[in-house]
C-alpha cells in the first residue's frame, strides 16, 4: 500500500496543487456537477455508437447481407462493448491501486476517446472487405474496456455524502446523463440526416458525431480530474474507504451482493434499449417512415425521461427506493405484455410507446444506481459497485437490441415484449430475495 501511494504521488501532485481550492468541505451539489458531466459524456458516446449501429454500420460494414441480418450483425458487435467492460474494470482497478485514480481515469478516458474517434475513420466493406468488421469490433472492445476503467467513484461518493432524507434525490442525479446524452446524439444524427442526402450521410456525414464525442471526452476528462485529484476529494475518498480493492478478493467476498445487485436493476436496463435502440431499428428496417422524424420522437421522449428521473428521486425519498424499484418493475411487466405491439400501428402508436416507455424508464432508471451502490460494505463499495454496474449492463442491456430484434423478426413484436418481461421478473425476484438489500434501500 505504501508503495502504491508513493508511485501515485509524483504523478498526481501537480494536479492536486493546481486544483486546491483551500477548503475542506465538499458538498453533495458540487459532486453532482462532476457526476453529471462524466455521465453525459459516457452516454453520448454510447448513443452515438448505438444510433450508428442502426443507421450506418449495417450498410457500411455488412452491405452483402439483407437488412435484418446486417442489423443483427451490427448489434452483435455492439454487445462486445458490454462483454469487455468487466475486463476493463479488472485491468484499471489494478492501475488504480498502483498509480492512483487520476492516472487510471486519464488512461481510461484517453482510450475511450481514441477508440471512439477511430470509428470516425472506419473504412467501409467496399474499401477493405471483412477487415472493416474486424476493425469495428476492435474499436468497440476498446470502448468497452475504457468504460470499465472510467468508473471514478463519484456516484458512490455522492450517495455516501447525501443527506439522509434526500438519498433518493441524489441517487437519481447521475442518471440524468442518459437523457441528456440521448438528446444531443439524436439531434446530431437528425441534423445530418435531414440536411444531407443518403449517399453523403453514409459516406461522411455520420462520422461527425464521433468527432464531437471525442471533444466531449476531453472536456469530461479535465472536469473529472479536477475533482478526483484535489486534496479534499482525495481525503474524502480515503475517509469513505472508496479505494480500489482487488477484483478477485471482492468477487470472493461479495459475490452474493454482486449477483443480486446485477439483477436488481434488470428491468430498467432491459427497458433502456427497448425504448432507445430497438424501436429505431424496427422503424428503420421494417417501415418506410422517416428516421429523422423518429429521432425527433426520441428527443421528445427523452424530455419525459428527464422529468421521470427527477420524480423518481422525490418518490424514493417519500416511499423508499426499494418500493420505487419494485412498483416500476411491476409496471414494466404490464407494459411488456402488450405495449411493443403498438409500434406496428403507425406514428401515433410509436409516439405513445416511446413516451410511456420513457416515463417508466425514468422512474426505474432514476434509482437503479442506488440499487447498485447501497449493497456493499465500505471496503468493497468502490470495486463492488463498478463490477455490479458492469454485469447489470451486460445481463440487462448488452444483448437487448440483438435479442429484441431477432425475437420480433422471428416471432413478432409480442416476443420482444417477452424479453422485456423477463427483465422485470428478474428485478422482482432479486428484490424479493435480498432482505439485506431491502433494509439498506428503505
Amino acid at each position: 500500500m505504501a508503495q502504491a501511494h508513493a508511485s501515485s504521488a509524483p504523478v498526481e501532485r501537480d494536479a492536486r496543487v493546481v486544483n486546491s481550492r483551500g477548503h475542506d468541505d465538499v458538498h453533495p451539489g458540487e459532486i453532482a456537477v462532476g457526476v453529471i458531466i462524466g455521465r453525459t459524456s459516457e452516454f453520448f458516446d454510447f448513443f452515438v455508437y448505438a444510433i450508428a449501429s442502426v443507421l450506418v454500420f449495417p450498410r457500411f460494414v455488412f452491405p452483402y447481407m439483407d437488412a435484418v441480418s446486417a442489423t443483427l450483425a451490427s448489434f452483435a458487435l455492439f454487445a462486445l462493448g458490454f462483454v469487455a467492460r468487466p475486463i476493463g474494470s479488472q485491468i484499471f482497478m489494478a492501475i488504480d491501486r498502483r498509480h492512483g485514480r487520476g492516472v487510471k481515469l486519464t488512461i481510461a478516458l484517453f482510450l475511450l476517446g481514441t477508440s471512439t474517434v477511430s470509428v470516425a475513420f472506419l473504412p467501409s466493406y467496399a474499401q477493405v472487405g471483412a477487415a472493416s468488421a474486424v476493425l469495428l469490433a476492435i474499436f468497440r472492445i476498446g470502448q468497452g474496456i475504457a468504460l470499465g476503467g472510467s468508473w471514478d467513484g463519484l456516484a458512490s461518493l455522492l450517495a455516501l455524502n447525501a443527506p439522509e432524507k434526500r438519498r433518493g434525490w441524489y441517487a437519481m442525479v447521475p442518471q440524468l446523463g442518459a437523457p441528456i446524452g440521448l438528446i444531443v446524439a439524436s439531434a446530431l444524427f437528425a441534423f445530418f440526416l435531414g440536411t444531407l442526402g443518403t449517399q453523403d450521410f453514409l459516406s461522411w456525414g455520420w462520422r461527425y458525431p464521433f468527432f464531437v464525442a471525442f471533444a466531449l471526452n476531453v472536456v469530461a476528462l479535465f472536469a473529472r480530474l479536477r475533482m478526483v485529484s484535489t486534496p479534499e476529494y482525495a481525503e474524502l475518498f480515503k475517509s469513505r474507504e472508496l479505494t480500489a480493492s482487488p477484483v478477485p478478493a471482492t468477487l470472493k467476498s461479495q459475490w452474493r451482493n454482486i449477483i443480486i445487485g446485477a439483477f436488481a436493476p434488470l428491468a430498467s436496463f432491459a427497458l433502456f434499449h427497448m425504448v432507445t435502440v430497438f424501436p429505431l431499428s424496427w422503424v428503420h428496417v421494417f417501415t418506410q417512415q422517416s428516421v429523422t422524424r423518429f429521432l425527433m420522437i426520441e428527443m421528445i421522449g427523452a424530455l419525459f425521461f428527464v422529468l421521470a428521473i427527477v420524480c423518481s428521486g422525490l418518490l424514493a425519498d417519500r416511499i423508499g427506493r426499494r418500493s420505487v424499484l419494485g412498483w416500476t418493475a411491476g409496471a414494466i411487466a404490464i407494459f411488456a405484455c402488450g405495449a411493443p405491439m403498438v409500434l406496428d400501428v403507425g406514428e401515433g402508436g410509436e409516439t405513445a410507446f416511446m413516451i410511456v416507455g420513457f416515463i417508466l424508464l425514468g422512474l426505474s432508471f432514476g434509482q437503479s444506481s442506488g440499487a447498485v451502490t447501497s449493497n456493499f460494505p465500505k471496503r468493497a463499495r468502490y470495486t463492488g459497485a463498478a463490477l455490479t454496474s458492469d454485469l447489470a449492463w451486460l445481463f440487462g442491456a448488452g444483448f437487448a437490441p440483438f435479442a429484441a430484434l431477432w425475437l420480433a423478426e422471428t416471432f413478432g413484436l409480442i416476443a420482444a415484449g417477452g424479453y422485456l418481461l423477463s427483465g422485470a421478473i428478474g428485478t422482482l425476484v432479486a428484490l424479493g430475495l435480498n432482505r439485506n438489500l431491502a433494509r439498506r434501500l428503505d
